[in-house]
């Protein structure tokens, strides 16, 4: 019996990718045969020993268990239908096409077909795992019946007390000790429009007219596919004036983490999250997080940040002000952020996933 995960692109430094390979380690250690199969390969991963093409992919055996990764549109989701072996899919959402009609058409098609071939699954698997209770509360509404668990994503905290990039930390002033002349306001996410950029640069425009500290705006994202977008947020912000605003593009794993080094404060305005990875490593940078309330991201929060649910950017602004320049908030903050943070420990999540796997195959793991 071998533990088969499938899923349509395998890319470095995605929230999908790395679960992938995150539970696949974990099974590995748990004395299990794995495997995982994929459609698009990134090349910085195309030498992984467990990694291998679809195509490649022998028929499974019956008694063989697939885990599914479904968040996109594929011609794969509809063939998994055949595949005899027990399956189970691990849910991260599909992000609605409504966001993307204006900027590519491709990219709004790919996510419809994704939401209509999550529905046509709906009676395919013995069971599934959701990065969220909203995850998972979307998958009922498509009419799914069989067992659903709810796990957070599995994230190896190790990989984040590597070496950060100095020539980026020094840029931005330095480590996040509060002294900065110029704040840091950081954002990470891939640039795309369910991600709301613009709105944190109508935020960043409010600051300015509303205080005289200064803040520096920092969105760390690739705009691949979303060139339309990535040049409406650039030309907005130049219309306001704004010329400290850092659009770094596709970076480093190491420059990331310069970048959340360096931050004052994380702030998210985005309006759709099945999870939102970025939201628990700034928890894990101590990095004060102000998130709007949107989709999953109260749930990957809990008691911990700022959650506010007005969009006004003056509203933001002067949470953003308070976070900034109130030492005691700042800790109060980052002491709850801490807490919540062990929640999402790789010891906790791993065991919780082990437990959630044996409960719904029956299958105990060899060690």
């Amino acid at each position: 019996m071998r533990v088969i995960q499938v899923l349509t692109t395998l890319s470095f430094g995605d929230a999908v990718s790395n679960d992938c390979l995150a539970i696949n380690e974990l099974l590995k250690k748990r004395g299990f045969k794995t495997a995982i199969y994929i459609e698009n390969l990134d090349e910085r991963l195309k030498n992984h020993p467990d990694v291998k093409s679809c195509g490649k992919m022998p028929k499974p055996k019956k008694d063989d268990i697939l885990l599914y990764h479904l968040s996109t549109g594929t011609a794969l989701n509809l063939r998994i239908m055949a595949v005899n072996c027990r399956k189970f899919i691990v849910y991260h959402n599909t992000t609605p096409p409504d966001f993307f009609v204006k900027y590519s058409g491709k990219t709004a098609q790919l996510c419809n077909n994704g939401l209509n071939e999550t529905k046509a699954l709906k009676d395919t698997f013995e069971g599934g795992f959701c990065d969220s209770g909203f995850n998972r509360d979307q998958l009922i509404s498509y009419g799914y019946k069989c067992p659903l668990k709810v796990r957070p994503i599995l994230i190896p905290f190790e990989d984040y007390m590597k070496e950060p990039d100095k020539e980026v930390l020094d840029a931005m002033g330095g480590p996040n000790t509060n002294d900065h002349a110029v704040k840091n306001v950081l954002f990470v996410g891939r640039i795309a429009p369910n991600k709301k950029q613009e709105d944190l640069i109508s935020m960043l425009y409010a600051y300015r007219q509303m205080y005289k500290d200064p803040v520096r705006l920092i969105l760390v994202g690739n705009p691949l596919g979303m060139d339309k977008y990535d040049a409406k947020l650039k030309n907005y912000a130049q219309q306001l004036g704004l010329d400290d605003i850092v659009f770094t593009g596709q970076i480093s794993f190491k420059a990331i983490l310069a970048y959340y080094r360096s931050a004052d404060c994380f702030v998210s305005m985005s309006e759709h999250e099945g999870f939102c990875v970025p939201l628990v490593e700034a928890m894990q940078f101590d990095v004060p997080i102000l998130a709007y309330a949107s989709t999953a991201v109260p749930e990957t929060m809990g008691d911990a940040g700022v959650v506010f649910d007005d969009k006004d950017p003056a509203v933001a602004a002067a949470h953003l002000h308070a976070i900034l320049n109130n030492k005691e908030l700042r800790q109060e903050m980052i002491k709850e952020q801490q807490e919540r943070l062990k929640f999402f420990s790789y010891e906790n999540v791993s065991e919780m996933f082990i437990q959630q796997f044996e409960e719904m195959t029956g299958v105990k793991a060899p060690r």
